[in-house]
């Protein structure tokens, strides 16, 4: 047993635009966040990841960022950042920061300076081409967020590269100035006091040489020419060798398209790049064959086949990260529970699921007193860029249905993660006094942090419980996971044993009764029952609750 921090860490993210506002703007800002500590303390959290607060135009939330030394003026300034810092230094909390070094904004000094000739000093920072001899792109690499991934630029009668907005152009990798230039910044901050980074879809640094195109469509899938490119590793290990091993360091990479034995390669310890990524594989488990927005039904066999690769394939080698939702996906309980009837449950079921599988779990801010997906009428309260490109792509120019459309956004679109924290009963949850920068969801009437604190069986007090277990229990992070009844439709049962102690996990997915049927060595009469919920009186031997978690200690 290895032990590290970072593994037995539970981590917090903040969206700050969305966190909360101090002074009456509508966004989030870093004042906002630090009047909040107290309640993160409470929770029991160890470290908080926050989501982009550079100086930022915006197009992408902060995820363009024009300046990686200052801070967005809608959050306020580097001395609101180091107050931020101190507070959370001052509970025993760490800060991880988003590095975002894929792209930068259009607007960075660098990239104003790249366009402006082709022998410019810093032309070689991005990644220009010239178009086909009918001006055409210079590949047919589509966008993630929907058309050509080039943009022309009629200054120099070139394109460049933007895997994400036209606002995103992508950083050139293969110049050792760029590396430099970033590893620099990544110094000033850790110099700073940051205690570790979460990388931005980090495996798509490295392009294959040449940018092949691929296929015949127009807007093709470039992803097997920059997923976890020729590269990657090399350049990673070079950021380990040049910032990570100078620091005490908690790092985790956003890598889509990331298999089992490429997540080995990027978290594997003696490989020296990081620590621990975010897979999406159990993110894609309700697309259908058109991707996201094709939404299709998922099952709990999938889900767990899923997981139980992920967590036999790491095992030995490398580190899981556990999440079922953040900034960039719908809420969990909307998602893989019941938001209606037994939203409180099925929330806490989930929580149970996350906090006992193997691995460091990260809680997406509101997932602690289960907030849910939204769904506004118009697509004018919609603020995401992706939502309103696919629209565009779909509907306006593909003729799609707009009633199927919409219905797609209210189930996987990203602004179901991004309406502001509910922090209370009052006007706009609590989150602003003035006028949101995106609605607040309708129910935050009846689900807000002030009444769930109140509550001793809210879905908050189950997670300080799971929280508060964490600390005082290794296996919670190092036990080994052990599947039971892999083949069964309703139920998902597992172990955790470390030394002579052995945990039993029962969750049921369904909002039915279900009947348990298992092995004779773990049965659970005379166990003792460590957290469930529902109340323990009632609970039977032999039948699971619509929703139903319990954690069994079996032995030790």
């Amino acid at each position: 047993m290895n032990r590290a921090y970072w593994k037995e860490a539970v981590v917090y993210q903040i969206y700050p635009r969305s966190f909360k506002d101090s002074n009456g703007d509508g966004i989030g800002d870093l004042k906002g966040i630090t009047s909040k500590l107290d309640y993160l303390k409470e929770l029991g959290v160890d470290v908080v990841w926050l989501s982009p607060v550079y100086k930022s135009p915006n197009d992408d939330n902060g995820y363009d960022i024009s300046d990686y030394y200052d801070i967005m003026d809608e959050f306020g300034t580097l001395a609101d950042w180091e107050e931020l810092l101190e507070g959370l230094h001052s509970r025993g909390i760490k800060l991880m920061m988003d590095l975002v070094v894929n792209h930068s904004s259009d607007e960075h000094a660098w990239f104003v300076e790249s366009r402006k000739s082709k022998d410019n000093p810093y032309r070689d920072y991005y990644i220009w081409r010239k178009g086909g001899p009918d001006g055409s792109p210079p590949n047919n690499w589509g966008s993630f967020f929907s058309g050509s991934a080039w943009q022309y630029d009629e200054a120099t009668d070139e394109y460049y590269l933007h895997l994400f907005s036209k606002k995103q152009p992508d950083l050139n990798w293969e110049n050792p100035q760029v590396r430099s230039s970033i590893y620099e910044m990544m110094k000033f901050w850790l110099d700073k006091g940051v205690d570790g980074f979460r990388m931005d879809v980090i495996n798509v640094i490295s392009k294959a040489e040449g940018l092949p195109s691929n296929g015949t469509e127009k807007f093709g899938d470039g992803s097997p020419y920059f997923m976890n490119g020729p590269r990657v590793h090399e350049f990673l290990h070079e950021m380990n060798r040049e910032v990570l091993s100078k620091y005490p360091v908690m790092t985790v990479g956003e890598t889509p398209g990331a298999t089992v034995e490429e997540a080995k390669k990027y978290t594997a310890e003696d490989r020296e790049e990081l620590q621990m990524l975010f897979q999406f594989e159990h993110m894609d488990i309700d697309s259908g064959v058109g991707g996201k927005w094709d939404v299709a039904n998922w099952t709990l066999p999938k889900l767990r086949q899923v997981l139980d690769k992920w967590q036999h394939g790491l095992a030995e080698q490398g580190w899981n990260s556990l999440y079922l939702n953040n900034h960039d996906q719908p809420r969990m309980v909307s998602r893989f529970g019941d938001d209606g009837q037994y939203r409180v449950q099925s929330a806490k079921m989930l929580a149970t699921l996350l906090h006992t599988l193997k691995g460091t779990p990260y809680i997406y801010q509101g997932e602690e007193i289960g907030m849910t997906n939204v769904r506004f009428e118009s697509l004018d309260d919609y603020r995401d860029i992706e939502i309103h490109n696919m629209y565009r792509e779909k509907v306006t120019e593909g003729g799609e249905d707009h009633d199927t459309i919409l219905q797609a956004i209210y189930t996987k679109g990203r602004d179901n993660a991004r309406t502001p924290m509910q922090w209370s009963s009052e006007p706009n949850g609590g989150f602003t006094t003035g006028t949101p920068w995106i609605k607040v969801n309708p129910n935050h009437k009846e689900i807000n942090v002030e009444q769930a604190m109140q509550d001793p069986d809210s879905i908050f007090h189950y997670y300080k419980k799971l929280l508060s277990l964490r600390k005082e229990n290794l296996i919670m992070a190092y036990g080994e996971y052990t599947p039971i009844l892999p083949e069964h439709e309703d139920l998902y049962a597992y172990t955790r044993t470390l030394g002579d102690e052995q945990w039993l996990v029962l969750l049921n997915f369904f909002g039915r009764e279900i009947k348990l049927e298992l092995p004779e060595e773990l049965q659970i009469a005379g166990k003792s029952l460590i957290i469930g919920n529902y109340p323990e009186e009632g609970a039977s031997t032999e039948v699971l609750r619509p929703y139903e978690a319990r954690v069994y200690r079996m032995r030790g």
